[in-house]
C-alpha cells in the first residue's frame, strides 16, 4: 500500500499579537502573500510538468480577539454598532484579499482595539485556500494542461469545497465545537458572496463590500440590510430581456 505524501506548505509563520492595527493588517498581508505566492509557484512548476513534493496546501490568515467582559471600553465606541464583540470569550474569523479590503479591515482593528483594549491575534488559520483562489484575475491555467493532469491536479491541490462554504454563521445555525473560538464574522474568507454566489476572491461587485466581508458579527445586521436594499434597487432598475 502506497503512503500518502506529506502536504507541502509554505513556510511556517507563527502567531502574532498586536495593539496597533496597522501592524496587525500588516501580518494579515504577510500570511496571505506568502500563501498565494506559494500556491501560484506550485501551479507554475505542475503546469510545467514538474513532480511536487506533496499534496500543495496553504491556509487563509485568521484574527481572532479574547475578552472576558460584555462592556465596550471607550465612550467612543459605546454608540457604534460594529467593530466589537457581543460578549466573553474568543472570537476569530479567516480573512481573504487584504490588498481589495485593507481599509475596511484597519477600521474594524481599530474599532476591536479600542472597544476592548486587547490584544488581537493575527496567524495561520486551518482553512485551506483552494488553488483557484490564488490565480491572478486574467490567468487561464488549467486550459493549457491535458485531460489527464487536470484530474491529477484534484489530487495535488485544494480546490473549492462546497461543504466549508455554507451560510450557518449568518443563519444563526452555526454551532462551534468544544473549544473552538466564537466567528467574529457572518462569513469565512472562502464563503461565497450571497448576493452573486461567488466567493470573495473573484466578487466584482460592491456586494461584497457592503455585505459579504469577513466583518465583526454586530455590523452584519446593518451591513447586509443596506447591501440587499441596494442590490434590489438595481434589480427594479433593469428591464426585462
Amino acid at each position: 500500500m502506497s503512503r500518502r505524501r506529506m502536504p507541502y506548505l509554505p513556510e511556517f509563520i507563527a502567531p502574532t499579537r498586536h495593539t496597533d492595527p496597522l501592524d496587525a493588517l500588516a501580518q494579515v498581508r504577510l500570511i496571505y502573500e506568502s500563501s498565494v505566492a506559494h500556491l501560484r509557484d506550485a501551479m507554475q512548476r505542475f503546469v510545467a510538468g514538474e513532480v511536487l513534493p506533496g499534496h500543495v496546501r496553504a491556509y487563509y490568515p485568521f484574527v481572532r480577539i479574547q475578552t472576558d467582559t460584555v462592556a465596550r471600553l471607550t465612550n467612543e465606541s459605546a454608540h457604534l454598532s460594529y467593530g466589537f464583540v457581543a460578549g466573553p470569550g474568543s472570537f476569530e474569523t479567516t480573512l481573504t484579499r487584504p490588498d481589495l479590503y485593507d481599509r475596511y479591515y484597519l477600521e474594524q482593528f481599530t474599532l476591536l482595539l479600542q472597544s476592548h483594549q486587547n490584544e488581537l491575534e493575527v496567524g495561520v488559520s486551518t482553512q485551506p485556500m483552494p488553488v483557484h483562489f490564488s490565480f491572478a484575475e486574467h490567468d487561464h491555467i488549467e486550459g493549457t494542461l491535458t485531460a489527464e493532469r487536470r484530474q491529477l491536479m484534484r489530487d495535488m491541490f485544494d480546490l473549492p469545497d462546497l461543504s466549508a462554504m455554507d451560510d450557518g454563521i449568518a443563519n444563526g445555525t452555526y454551532e462551534p465545537k468544544p473549544g473552538e473560538p466564537e466567528p467574529l464574522s457572518l462569513f469565512t474568507a472562502a464563503t461565497p458572496c450571497t448576493v452573486c454566489a461567488i466567493t470573495p476572491e473573484l466578487c466584482p461587485s460592491i456586494f461584497r463590500i457592503l455585505c459579504c466581508l469577513p466583518i465583526t458579527s454586530s455590523i452584519s445586521t446593518n451591513s447586509c440590510a443596506l447591501g440587499m436594499k441596494v442590490w434590489k434597487t438595481r434589480i427594479a432598475n433593469i428591464s426585462p430581456l
